[in-house]
């Protein structure tokens, strides 16, 4: 009577689950997943880059004008067209050099940064922030900000006010370039606006280094200072270095916001892309000989940041450095 008392009350054993047993739902299938979360940024991706890089590249070989639908073909005479036109190539030249010297015043900036807070004890992650806060500023915001506020012409600009404790007359900082103070407003809006995003690259890569060379180099009579900066330091930050150039070169010959903004009825020190949207979108509207435009910069950029990447040793392998 026990015996069967016992049995009555003990519940059965769980079964075991099958190791082989297939899974159902959203786990059932890594490529599934995969599609899932990469297919809609992979159809914007086509859809809004893609597509329309395709449609420029043949749009430049027709002409189109007030429409984006070609209607004749024309060959190379769009570029030939683009090529020729002085407004266009002065700003190829133009920002030629203010690439040469805006890249490395950021590049400089942002290492200086990153290294004063790297060493810093105490309140790491507050100054980190704050120079980092700048980058999630627009760069039309920012601009009008310069340009009202700080680099205004009249006495009432911070700039003109500073100068005015000093006996200095006020300066048109956006008028007509001579001197050309418009490039100091320029300048200084894309360092405030750009040098935090690198500094948190050169911070990530400062972080990185082993402290053992650090300590090795000390053992050798290395003095901190200049000497650990350009033998330890520098080296160990060439990747990282080469990647922050090659995406300031990048930024240089894309620079429209600020020039837009700041220079809009100006016929002086304007981008490519400002003179390749005057043409495309001004009086005339003509879209083929600004999709020209616009694949003759690519290529440019392309070959200055292949060229800049050689220079560097971008892509080489640790064994050939």
């Amino acid at each position: 009577m026990s015996t069967t008392t016992s049995r009555e009350v003990a519940s059965p054993a769980p079964a075991k689950v099958s190791k082989d047993r297939p899974r159902r739902g959203l786990r059932a299938s890594s490529n599934f997943n995969f599609w899932l979360f990469t297919g809609p940024f992979l159809i914007g991706l086509v859809i809004f880059v893609f597509v329309p890089i395709g449609w420029s590249i043949y749009l430049s070989f027709f002409e189109a004008r007030f429409t984006v639908t070609p209607s004749e073909f024309t060959g190379f005479d769009n570029y030939r067209q683009i090529l020729t036109d002085t407004d266009f190539r002065n700003s190829l030249v133009t920002f030629t050099v203010f690439a040469a010297f805006i890249v490395p015043a950021t590049w400089a900036m942002s290492l200086g940064l990153a290294m004063l807070v790297n060493r810093l004890r105490f309140m790491r992650a507050f100054f980190r922030s704050v120079f980092f806060l700048p980058t999630a500023v627009s760069y039309v915001a920012a601009s009008l900000i310069w340009k009202m506020s700080l680099f205004n012409g009249v006495r009432f600009g911070l700039a003109n006010t500073v100068l005015g404790w000093f006996g200095i007359d006020n300066i048109a900082w956006l008028a007509v370039p001579d001197p050309p103070w418009y490039w100091l407003v320029i300048v200084t809006v894309r360092l405030w606006l750009q040098s935090g995003f690198y500094m948190i690259l050169f911070l990530a890569a400062l972080q990185n280094i082993p402290r053992e060379l650090y300590e090795a180099a000390a053992i050798d009579g290395a003095k901190p200072g200049w000497q650990t900066f350009r033998y330890i330091t520098l080296p160990q930050l060439r990747a990282t270095s080469t990647a922050v150039i090659l995406l300031l070169l990048i930024a240089a010959y894309q620079a429209f916001d600020e020039f837009f903004n700041l220079l809009s009825k100006a016929t002086w020190g304007q981008p490519p892309l400002v003179e390749l949207y005057k043409m495309a979108l001004g009086e005339n509207q003509n879209y083929g000989a600004g999709s020209a435009g616009a694949v003759v910069l690519t290529l440019l950029i392309c070959v200055v940041t292949l060229f800049q990447g050689k220079i560097m040793g971008f892509g080489r392998g640790e064994e050939s450095k």
